[in-house]
Protein backbone atom coordinates (compact mmCIF):
# COMPACT_ATOMS: atom_id res chain seq x y z
CA UNK A 1 0.00 0.00 0.00
CA UNK A 2 2.79 2.40 0.89
CA UNK A 3 4.56 1.66 -2.38
CA UNK A 4 1.34 2.32 -4.36
CA UNK A 5 0.87 5.63 -2.52
CA UNK A 6 4.43 6.72 -3.26
CA UNK A 7 4.05 5.73 -6.91
CA UNK A 8 0.79 7.62 -7.15
CA UNK A 9 2.40 10.68 -5.59
CA UNK A 10 5.21 10.66 -8.11
CA UNK A 11 2.76 10.23 -10.97
CA UNK A 12 0.78 13.21 -9.74
CA UNK A 13 3.81 15.52 -9.92
CA UNK A 14 3.58 17.08 -13.37
CA UNK A 15 6.26 18.84 -15.35
CA UNK A 16 5.07 22.44 -15.61
CA UNK A 17 8.24 24.16 -16.88
CA UNK A 18 10.08 21.83 -19.27
CA UNK A 19 12.36 24.67 -20.47
CA UNK A 20 13.68 25.53 -17.00
CA UNK A 21 17.26 26.03 -15.80
CA UNK A 22 18.75 26.45 -12.36
CA UNK A 23 21.72 28.63 -11.40
CA UNK A 24 23.74 28.51 -8.19
CA UNK A 25 25.15 32.00 -7.69
CA UNK A 26 28.67 32.55 -6.40
CA UNK A 27 31.08 35.43 -6.08
CA UNK A 28 33.68 34.07 -8.51
CA UNK A 29 31.65 31.68 -10.65
CA UNK A 30 28.12 30.42 -11.29
CA UNK A 31 27.01 26.80 -11.76
CA UNK A 32 24.20 26.34 -14.30
CA UNK A 33 22.04 23.27 -14.86
CA UNK A 34 19.71 22.69 -17.84
CA UNK A 35 17.45 19.68 -18.57
CA UNK A 36 19.69 16.62 -19.11
CA UNK A 37 18.40 15.91 -22.63
CA UNK A 38 19.27 19.41 -23.87
CA UNK A 39 23.07 19.10 -23.82
CA UNK A 40 25.77 16.48 -23.44
CA UNK A 41 27.12 18.50 -20.51
CA UNK A 42 23.96 19.67 -18.73
CA UNK A 43 25.85 21.27 -15.81
CA UNK A 44 28.48 23.89 -16.55
CA UNK A 45 30.49 26.44 -14.60
CA UNK A 46 30.81 30.04 -15.79
CA UNK A 47 33.01 32.69 -14.23
CA UNK A 48 31.42 35.92 -13.08
CA UNK A 49 33.18 38.10 -15.67
CA UNK A 50 30.93 39.90 -18.12
CA UNK A 51 32.16 37.96 -21.15
CA UNK A 52 31.43 34.68 -19.35
CA UNK A 53 27.95 35.87 -18.39
CA UNK A 54 27.29 36.60 -22.05
CA UNK A 55 28.41 33.05 -22.93
CA UNK A 56 26.11 31.74 -20.21
CA UNK A 57 23.12 33.53 -21.73
CA UNK A 58 24.03 32.28 -25.22
CA UNK A 59 24.28 28.70 -23.95
CA UNK A 60 20.88 28.92 -22.26
CA UNK A 61 19.34 30.23 -25.48
CA UNK A 62 20.98 27.42 -27.49
CA UNK A 63 19.53 24.85 -25.06
CA UNK A 64 16.04 26.25 -25.52
CA UNK A 65 15.73 27.52 -21.95
CA UNK A 66 12.95 30.03 -21.37
CA UNK A 67 12.80 30.38 -17.60
CA UNK A 68 15.60 30.45 -15.00
CA UNK A 69 15.63 30.08 -11.20
CA UNK A 70 18.46 31.45 -9.09
CA UNK A 71 19.12 32.07 -5.42
CA UNK A 72 19.45 35.58 -4.00
CA UNK A 73 23.07 35.30 -2.84
CA UNK A 74 24.31 38.67 -1.56
CA UNK A 75 24.51 41.15 -4.42
CA UNK A 76 26.25 38.74 -6.81
CA UNK A 77 22.98 37.83 -8.53
CA UNK A 78 22.15 41.36 -9.68
CA UNK A 79 24.39 41.54 -12.76
CA UNK A 80 23.31 38.13 -14.05
CA UNK A 81 19.64 38.80 -13.27
CA UNK A 82 19.64 42.06 -15.22
CA UNK A 83 21.48 40.46 -18.15
CA UNK A 84 19.12 37.49 -18.42
CA UNK A 85 16.07 39.72 -17.99
CA UNK A 86 17.29 41.99 -20.79
CA UNK A 87 17.79 38.91 -23.02
CA UNK A 88 14.14 37.92 -22.62
CA UNK A 89 14.40 35.09 -20.09
CA UNK A 90 11.84 34.73 -17.32
CA UNK A 91 14.01 34.94 -14.21
CA UNK A 92 12.83 33.81 -10.78
CA UNK A 93 14.76 35.04 -7.76
CA UNK A 94 14.05 32.48 -5.04
CA UNK A 95 14.66 32.53 -1.32
CA UNK A 96 17.58 30.33 -0.30
CA UNK A 97 15.68 29.15 2.79
CA UNK A 98 13.04 27.55 0.59
CA UNK A 99 15.51 25.28 -1.23
CA UNK A 100 18.24 24.63 1.34
CA UNK A 101 16.93 21.24 2.50
CA UNK A 102 18.72 19.08 -0.07
CA UNK A 103 19.33 15.45 0.79
CA UNK A 104 22.81 14.10 0.23
CA UNK A 105 26.10 15.94 0.02
CA UNK A 106 26.08 19.73 -0.30
CA UNK A 107 27.79 21.09 -3.41
CA UNK A 108 27.30 23.80 -6.01
CA UNK A 109 26.53 21.20 -8.71
CA UNK A 110 23.82 19.59 -6.62
CA UNK A 111 22.37 23.02 -5.76
CA UNK A 112 21.90 24.12 -9.37
CA UNK A 113 20.46 20.72 -10.33
CA UNK A 114 18.06 20.85 -7.38
CA UNK A 115 16.95 24.35 -8.39
CA UNK A 116 16.39 23.20 -11.97
CA UNK A 117 14.36 20.19 -10.83
CA UNK A 118 12.19 22.13 -8.40
CA UNK A 119 11.54 24.86 -10.95
CA UNK A 120 10.66 22.29 -13.62
CA UNK A 121 7.83 21.00 -11.43
CA UNK A 122 6.62 24.49 -10.52
CA UNK A 123 7.61 24.26 -6.87
CA UNK A 124 9.41 27.61 -6.70
CA UNK A 125 8.02 31.13 -6.49
CA UNK A 126 9.91 34.21 -7.54
CA UNK A 127 10.54 37.09 -5.19
CA UNK A 128 8.91 40.46 -5.79
CA UNK A 129 11.06 42.86 -7.79
CA UNK A 130 9.60 46.16 -9.04
CA UNK A 131 10.06 47.59 -12.51
CA UNK A 132 13.44 48.86 -13.70
CA UNK A 133 12.52 52.51 -13.19
CA UNK A 134 11.44 51.86 -9.62
CA UNK A 135 14.61 49.82 -9.03
CA UNK A 136 16.66 52.85 -10.09
CA UNK A 137 14.66 55.06 -7.72
CA UNK A 138 15.18 52.49 -4.97
CA UNK A 139 18.95 52.56 -5.47
CA UNK A 140 19.01 56.36 -5.20
CA UNK A 141 16.82 56.29 -2.08
CA UNK A 142 18.99 53.65 -0.41
CA UNK A 143 22.11 55.62 -1.28
CA UNK A 144 20.54 58.69 0.29
CA UNK A 145 19.76 56.77 3.47
CA UNK A 146 23.37 55.56 3.62
CA UNK A 147 24.63 59.15 3.23
CA UNK A 148 22.37 60.29 6.07
CA UNK A 149 23.81 57.58 8.32
CA UNK A 150 27.34 58.67 7.41
CA UNK A 151 26.46 62.30 8.10
CA UNK A 152 25.00 61.37 11.49
CA UNK A 153 28.31 59.77 12.43
CA UNK A 154 30.03 63.06 11.56
CA UNK A 155 27.67 64.83 13.98
CA UNK A 156 28.63 62.33 16.68
CA UNK A 157 32.31 63.07 16.01
CA UNK A 158 31.60 66.79 16.44
CA UNK A 159 29.91 66.15 19.77
CA UNK A 160 32.77 63.95 20.93
CA UNK A 161 35.36 66.61 20.08
CA UNK A 162 33.33 69.24 21.96
CA UNK A 163 32.97 67.05 25.05
CA UNK A 164 36.70 66.31 25.06
CA UNK A 165 37.28 70.07 25.21
CA UNK A 166 34.56 70.33 27.91
CA UNK A 167 32.40 72.43 25.59
CA UNK A 168 28.92 71.55 26.87
CA UNK A 169 27.04 73.04 23.94
CA UNK A 170 24.71 70.03 23.68
CA UNK A 171 23.29 70.87 27.12
CA UNK A 172 21.99 74.24 25.95
CA UNK A 173 21.28 73.59 22.23
CA UNK A 174 19.31 70.51 21.27
CA UNK A 175 20.93 69.98 17.86
CA UNK A 176 24.51 70.93 17.04
CA UNK A 177 23.72 70.21 13.38
CA UNK A 178 21.08 72.95 13.34
CA UNK A 179 21.50 76.55 12.26
CA UNK A 180 22.75 77.88 15.60
CA UNK A 181 24.99 74.90 16.31
CA UNK A 182 26.62 75.03 12.90
CA UNK A 183 27.21 78.77 13.13
CA UNK A 184 28.95 78.38 16.51
CA UNK A 185 31.04 75.39 15.42
CA UNK A 186 32.23 77.09 12.25
CA UNK A 187 33.16 80.20 14.21
CA UNK A 188 35.18 78.02 16.62
CA UNK A 189 37.02 76.38 13.72
CA UNK A 190 37.65 79.83 12.22
CA UNK A 191 39.43 80.86 15.44
CA UNK A 192 36.79 82.56 17.59
CA UNK A 193 37.25 81.78 21.31
CA UNK A 194 35.19 84.47 23.05
CA UNK A 195 32.16 82.65 24.54
CA UNK A 196 29.96 85.76 24.51
CA UNK A 197 30.74 86.41 20.85
CA UNK A 198 29.89 82.79 20.08
CA UNK A 199 26.66 82.95 22.11
CA UNK A 200 25.58 86.01 20.11
CA UNK A 201 25.30 83.76 17.02
CA UNK A 202 22.24 81.95 18.38
CA UNK A 203 18.94 81.98 16.55
CA UNK A 204 15.99 83.82 18.07
CA UNK A 205 14.11 80.53 18.50
CA UNK A 206 16.72 79.14 20.91
CA UNK A 207 15.23 79.17 24.41
CA UNK A 208 18.53 79.08 26.28
CA UNK A 209 19.83 82.46 27.43
CA UNK A 210 23.05 84.05 26.18
CA UNK A 211 24.61 83.57 29.64
CA UNK A 212 23.92 79.81 29.66
CA UNK A 213 25.26 79.38 26.14
CA UNK A 214 28.36 81.42 26.96
CA UNK A 215 28.95 79.33 30.11
CA UNK A 216 28.69 76.12 28.07
CA UNK A 217 31.31 77.44 25.61
CA UNK A 218 34.09 77.80 28.18
CA UNK A 219 36.48 74.90 27.79
CA UNK A 220 40.00 73.78 27.00
CA UNK A 221 40.89 74.63 23.42
CA UNK A 222 43.36 71.81 22.76
CA UNK A 223 44.80 71.67 19.25
CA UNK A 224 44.19 67.94 18.66
CA UNK A 225 40.49 68.21 19.55
CA UNK A 226 40.06 71.32 17.40
CA UNK A 227 41.62 69.38 14.53
CA UNK A 228 39.14 66.52 15.06
CA UNK A 229 36.28 69.04 15.12
CA UNK A 230 37.46 70.58 11.85
CA UNK A 231 37.66 67.21 10.11
CA UNK A 232 34.21 66.25 11.38
CA UNK A 233 32.82 69.49 9.95
CA UNK A 234 34.55 68.82 6.62
CA UNK A 235 33.04 65.33 6.51
CA UNK A 236 29.63 66.81 7.35
CA UNK A 237 29.92 69.30 4.47
CA UNK A 238 31.07 66.58 2.09
CA UNK A 239 28.03 64.46 2.92
CA UNK A 240 25.81 67.51 2.45
CA UNK A 241 27.16 68.00 -1.08
CA UNK A 242 26.65 64.33 -1.88
CA UNK A 243 23.11 64.48 -0.50
CA UNK A 244 22.35 67.41 -2.79
CA UNK A 245 23.62 65.42 -5.79
CA UNK A 246 21.58 62.39 -4.72
CA UNK A 247 18.45 64.53 -4.32
CA UNK A 248 18.94 65.83 -7.85
CA UNK A 249 19.07 62.25 -9.17
CA UNK A 250 15.95 61.31 -7.19
CA UNK A 251 14.05 64.31 -8.56
CA UNK A 252 15.10 63.45 -12.12
CA UNK A 253 14.05 59.82 -11.70
CA UNK A 254 10.68 60.84 -10.24
CA UNK A 255 10.24 63.12 -13.24
CA UNK A 256 10.85 60.16 -15.57
CA UNK A 257 8.28 58.07 -13.66
CA UNK A 258 5.64 60.80 -13.66
CA UNK A 259 2.19 59.66 -14.83
CA UNK A 260 0.09 62.78 -14.26
CA UNK A 261 0.60 66.52 -14.50
CA UNK A 262 -1.83 67.30 -11.69
CA UNK A 263 -0.72 68.70 -8.35
CA UNK A 264 -1.88 67.32 -4.99
CA UNK A 265 -4.44 69.11 -2.90
CA UNK A 266 -3.27 71.54 -0.28
CA UNK A 267 -1.61 69.65 2.54
CA UNK A 268 -2.62 69.91 6.14
CA UNK A 269 -0.30 72.02 8.23
CA UNK A 270 2.29 69.79 9.84
CA UNK A 271 5.94 70.09 10.76
CA UNK A 272 8.54 69.74 8.04
CA UNK A 273 10.09 66.29 7.80
CA UNK A 274 13.63 66.21 9.10
CA UNK A 275 16.31 65.49 6.49
CA UNK A 276 13.75 65.72 3.68
CA UNK A 277 14.97 66.68 0.17
CA UNK A 278 14.91 70.36 -0.74
CA UNK A 279 12.59 69.97 -3.74
CA UNK A 280 8.82 69.44 -3.58
CA UNK A 281 8.93 65.71 -2.93
CA UNK A 282 5.24 65.48 -2.05
CA UNK A 283 4.16 66.79 -5.45
CA UNK A 284 6.62 64.51 -7.28
CA UNK A 285 5.35 61.42 -5.47
CA UNK A 286 1.74 62.40 -6.20
CA UNK A 287 2.52 62.79 -9.90
CA UNK A 288 4.12 59.34 -9.90
CA UNK A 289 1.44 57.46 -7.92
CA UNK A 290 -1.72 59.49 -8.55
CA UNK A 291 -2.52 59.56 -4.81
CA UNK A 292 -1.09 61.50 -1.90
CA UNK A 293 0.24 59.01 0.65
CA UNK A 294 1.19 61.81 3.03
CA UNK A 295 -2.50 62.36 3.81
CA UNK A 296 -2.24 59.29 6.05
CA UNK A 297 -1.38 60.37 9.57
CA UNK A 298 2.17 59.39 10.53
CA UNK A 299 3.35 59.10 6.92
CA UNK A 300 5.55 62.05 5.98
CA UNK A 301 7.31 62.63 2.67
CA UNK A 302 10.44 60.70 3.64
CA UNK A 303 8.38 57.67 4.70
CA UNK A 304 6.37 57.87 1.49
CA UNK A 305 9.61 58.01 -0.52
CA UNK A 306 10.92 54.87 1.17
CA UNK A 307 7.68 52.96 0.60
CA UNK A 308 7.25 54.03 -3.03
CA UNK A 309 10.91 53.40 -3.88
CA UNK A 310 10.75 49.89 -2.38
CA UNK A 311 7.42 48.69 -3.82
CA UNK A 312 6.58 51.08 -6.65
CA UNK A 313 3.02 52.03 -7.58
CA UNK A 314 1.96 48.85 -9.39
CA UNK A 315 0.95 46.26 -6.77
CA UNK A 316 -0.53 43.81 -9.26
CA UNK A 317 1.81 41.08 -8.01
CA UNK A 318 -0.13 41.05 -4.73
CA UNK A 319 -3.69 39.70 -5.17
CA UNK A 320 -4.88 41.22 -1.89
CA UNK A 321 -3.75 43.36 0.99
CA UNK A 322 -3.12 40.16 2.96
CA UNK A 323 -0.48 39.07 0.45
CA UNK A 324 1.03 42.55 0.56
CA UNK A 325 1.28 42.70 4.36
CA UNK A 326 2.66 39.15 4.41
CA UNK A 327 5.44 40.20 2.03
CA UNK A 328 6.19 43.15 4.31
CA UNK A 329 6.40 40.82 7.30
CA UNK A 330 3.68 42.71 9.19
CA UNK A 331 0.92 40.09 9.26
CA UNK A 332 0.38 37.77 12.25
CA UNK A 333 2.03 34.37 12.18
CA UNK A 334 0.00 31.17 11.72
CA UNK A 335 1.88 28.53 13.65
CA UNK A 336 -0.91 26.02 14.29
CA UNK A 337 -0.58 22.43 15.49
CA UNK A 338 -3.55 20.14 16.01
CA UNK A 339 -5.98 23.01 15.60
CA UNK A 340 -4.27 24.97 18.38
CA UNK A 341 -2.58 28.29 17.68
CA UNK A 342 0.95 27.91 19.05
CA UNK A 343 2.24 31.34 18.09
CA UNK A 344 1.03 34.44 16.26
CA UNK A 345 4.41 36.15 16.16
CA UNK A 346 5.31 37.88 12.92
CA UNK A 347 8.14 36.34 10.96
CA UNK A 348 11.54 38.10 11.04
CA UNK A 349 11.92 40.26 7.96
CA UNK A 350 14.46 42.97 7.10
CA UNK A 351 12.12 44.90 4.82
CA UNK A 352 12.94 48.60 4.51
CA UNK A 353 9.35 49.56 3.70
CA UNK A 354 8.14 47.70 6.79
CA UNK A 355 10.75 49.46 8.94
CA UNK A 356 9.58 52.83 7.63
CA UNK A 357 5.96 51.94 8.37
CA UNK A 358 6.86 50.89 11.91
CA UNK A 359 8.51 54.27 12.49
CA UNK A 360 5.42 55.98 11.06
CA UNK A 361 3.20 53.92 13.38
CA UNK A 362 5.27 54.87 16.42
CA UNK A 363 4.82 58.53 15.46
CA UNK A 364 1.04 58.14 15.95
CA UNK A 365 1.46 58.25 19.73
CA UNK A 366 0.42 61.90 20.01
CA UNK A 367 -1.61 62.16 16.80
CA UNK A 368 -5.11 63.57 17.34
CA UNK A 369 -6.58 61.47 14.56
CA UNK A 370 -8.43 58.20 14.04
CA UNK A 371 -5.16 56.36 13.50
CA UNK A 372 -3.71 57.94 16.61
CA UNK A 373 -6.69 56.80 18.67
CA UNK A 374 -6.40 53.33 17.13
CA UNK A 375 -2.72 53.11 18.09
CA UNK A 376 -3.39 54.23 21.67
CA UNK A 377 -6.15 51.62 22.02
CA UNK A 378 -3.68 48.97 20.87
CA UNK A 379 -1.12 50.17 23.41
CA UNK A 380 -3.73 49.76 26.16
CA UNK A 381 -4.38 46.14 25.15
CA UNK A 382 -0.86 44.87 24.36
CA UNK A 383 2.79 45.78 24.74
CA UNK A 384 4.17 48.58 22.61
CA UNK A 385 6.19 46.56 20.03
CA UNK A 386 3.10 44.54 19.15
CA UNK A 387 1.02 47.70 18.97
CA UNK A 388 3.55 49.30 16.62
CA UNK A 389 3.47 46.26 14.33
CA UNK A 390 -0.34 46.16 14.35
CA UNK A 391 -0.56 49.88 13.52
CA UNK A 392 2.06 49.47 10.77
CA UNK A 393 -0.08 46.62 9.40
CA UNK A 394 -3.05 48.99 9.19
CA UNK A 395 -0.94 51.65 7.46
CA UNK A 396 0.19 49.06 4.91
CA UNK A 397 -3.42 48.09 4.17
CA UNK A 398 -4.35 51.75 3.68
CA UNK A 399 -1.43 52.26 1.29
CA UNK A 400 -2.42 49.13 -0.66
CA UNK A 401 -5.99 50.40 -1.03
CA UNK A 402 -4.85 53.83 -2.15
CA UNK A 403 -2.39 52.51 -4.76
CA UNK A 404 -4.67 49.80 -6.18
CA UNK A 405 -8.02 51.60 -6.13
CA UNK A 406 -6.91 55.21 -6.57
CA UNK A 407 -8.74 56.33 -3.42
CA UNK A 408 -7.73 59.22 -1.20
CA UNK A 409 -7.47 58.88 2.55
CA UNK A 410 -9.67 61.13 4.66
CA UNK A 411 -9.46 61.39 8.42
CA UNK A 412 -12.56 62.49 10.33
CA UNK A 413 -10.98 62.69 13.76
CA UNK A 414 -10.75 60.43 16.75
CA UNK A 415 -14.50 60.01 17.14
CA UNK A 416 -15.71 59.55 13.56
CA UNK A 417 -12.86 57.46 12.18
CA UNK A 418 -11.47 57.44 8.65
CA UNK A 419 -12.60 56.68 5.09
CA UNK A 420 -11.17 56.22 1.62
CA UNK A 421 -12.84 58.38 -1.01
CA UNK A 422 -12.49 57.99 -4.80
CA UNK A 423 -9.83 60.09 -6.45
CA UNK A 424 -11.12 61.95 -9.46
CA UNK A 425 -7.65 62.13 -11.03
CA UNK A 426 -7.24 58.36 -11.29
CA UNK A 427 -9.58 55.77 -12.88
CA UNK A 428 -11.19 53.29 -10.52
CA UNK A 429 -10.47 49.58 -10.58
CA UNK A 430 -12.86 46.81 -9.76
Amino acid sequence: MAQRNRAGGRAGLQLTHPDAAGIDIGSASHFVAVPPQRDDEPVREFKSFTADLMRLADWLAACGVKTVAMESTGVYWIALYELLDARGFEVLLVNARHVRNVSGRKSDVLDCQWLQQLHSYGLLRGAFRPADGVCALRSYARQRAALLRTQSRSVQHMQKALVQMNIQLANTIADVAGQTGQAILRAIVAGERDPHALAALKNSRIRASDEDIAASLQGHWRAEHLFALKQALDAFDFCSRQLAECDAQIEAQLERLRKTEADPAKARRRGAARNAPKFDLRARLFQMCGVDLTRIDGVDVTTALVVVSEIGCDLGRFPSDKHFTSWLGLCPGTKITGGKVMSGKTKPCANRAAQALRLAAAALRTSQSALGAYYRRLCARMDKPKAVTAAAHKLARLIYAMLTKGEEYTDHGQQLGMTLVPNADQPQTA
